[in-house]
């Protein structure tokens, strides 16, 4: 069985197609771990490192990852199932594998060590940029770059040059392996893979990887230097140390700029990772309302569904606050808008960028979060309408399978007159 790469395509015939990921728990206790047992496969799929998609689950999940490539072991600690992995695989790919311009996977990664920038190019549509945000992974392919030999790659992301070196110099003598680890503390000791290629056999895979502590006073202090060249490059991501209104204004700023210049149409996948790379995306719908509507917000809704539908899709705190910022737009316009808010709802339902459940939710209890408690009281009175016909459709899908598609016409035009105003 293969799914999509991009699982946003539900088409069956897409010809980019993966292994779904495979996760087995072992241990317990404090040695509990989650073992990716087919992640070279999946690896190979999307035409990227093995270690890359494992160290962004460790970015992700807050937790340490261990490679053994003796024996093709790509492991993340903790109790993790495979769903959860997916889902952050899933991350991983729209992030480092999509084409930004055409979602296309056919992307390759290259490293400009000088500059400390990695920029993907797409052999598809010839799409060639420089990554336009920053992760925590980042600084790993930096220093462990696509052509890179996968077992000369460090473990973690504050691994230096000098412990790259080091470990050359080691494998020159003969005596010692490649470096699998680089500890991000020294009260977190290096590990070393010592290996020896003239061991039989017939021994056990585990006699074939010694893990030794290098406590030399060279280690310790590469270490504490690895870990000041890894502070240099996360300050790159010091926007999330902001606060959130701050990093909302950031993402207004980026909104009303490209509006501005006539390229928002284009921009969607730019807003919604700026939003993600923010992490804002539940609340970014309310500055998109400030933004794209006014009192021809029915008209404007159809213009934008796209965007917004990037945001709202299975996400119900970005369908509540885009409901915040529409509560907004009826009070600045509130002559216009509010006869027609039956009207606007059936419209955003019909579309799909609010589901039933968020509308349901939100008509049963008034709020004053974003308007004035007595303005939102009337635009509840003004929805009623509407969600009563919400409710008894829901009432009459659940007695019956079958429904009269004339009886719900007449219904529909009865009810919301506004919307072809």
């Amino acid at each position: 069985m293969s799914i999509n790469v991009n699982r946003q395509v539900s088409d069956a015939f897409y010809r980019y197609k993966m292994p779904p990921l495979v996760a087995k728990v072992e241990g317990k206790g404090n040695g509990i771990k989650t073992v990716i047992v087919n992640m070279l496969d999946v690896a190979k799929s999307l035409g990227r490192p093995a270690t890359y998609p494992t160290k962004y689950f460790g970015c992700e999940l807050g937790a340490q990852t261990l490679v053994d490539f003796k024996r093709d072991r790509f492991i993340v600690n903790g109790s993790h199932n495979a769903t959860r992995l997916q889902e952050l695989l899933d991350g991983f790919i729209r992030k480092f594998v999509l084409c930004p311009e055409c979602d296309n996977p056919e992307t390759d990664l290259s490293v400009n060590s000088k500059k400390e920038t990695i920029s993907q190019k797409c052999k598809a549509c010839g799409y060639h940029n420089v990554l336009q945000f920053n992760h925590k992974l980042n600084t790993y392919i930096i220093k462990n770059p696509p052509n890179t030999d996968p077992s000369a790659q460090g473990a973690s992301l504050t691994k230096g040059k000098r412990g790259l070196r080091k470990g050359k110099q080691q494998n020159g003598d003969g005596t010692n392996g490649d470096r699998s680890g680089s500890p991000k503390s020294e009260d977190e000791p290096e590990l070393i893979v010592s290996s020896n290629k003239k061991h039989s056999s017939n021994q056990d895979d585990d006699d074939e990887a010694v893990w030794v502590v290098d406590v030399s006073e060279e280690a310790v202090r590469a270490r504490l230097q690895d870990l000041t060249d890894g502070a240099k490059h996360l300050t790159m991501t010091d926007d999330l140390e902001k606060s959130e209104k701050d990093r909302m204004d950031m993402f207004y700023g980026l909104v009303k700029a490209r509006k501005d210049s006539g390229e928002l149409p284009n921009a969607t996948k730019e807003i919604l990772s700026e939003a993600e790379r923010l992490e804002i995306k539940s609340k970014a719908p309310l500055v998109l309302a400030e933004l794209l509507f006014d009192d021809k917000i029915h008209v404007q809704i159809k213009k934008y569904r796209a965007l917004l539908l990037r945001f709202t899709h299975e996400d119900a705190k970005a369908q509540k606050s885009l409901i915040g910022g529409i509560e907004q737009i009826i009070a600045l316009h509130k002559a216009a808008l509010l006869p027609k808010v039956p009207a606007l709802f059936k419209l955003l339902y019909d579309l799909d960028i609010l589901e039933e459940g968020v509308l349901l939710e939100w008509g049963g209890k008034v709020s004053k979060k974003y308007v004035p408690k007595d303005l939102s009281q009337e635009i509840h009175n003004k929805a009623e309408p509407f969600l009563t016909w919400l409710k008894e459709a829901e009432e009459e899908e659940g007695s019956s399978d079958e429904s009269d598609d004339d009886d719900l016409e007449v219904i529909y035009l009865t009810i919301f007159p506004a919307i072809y105003l």
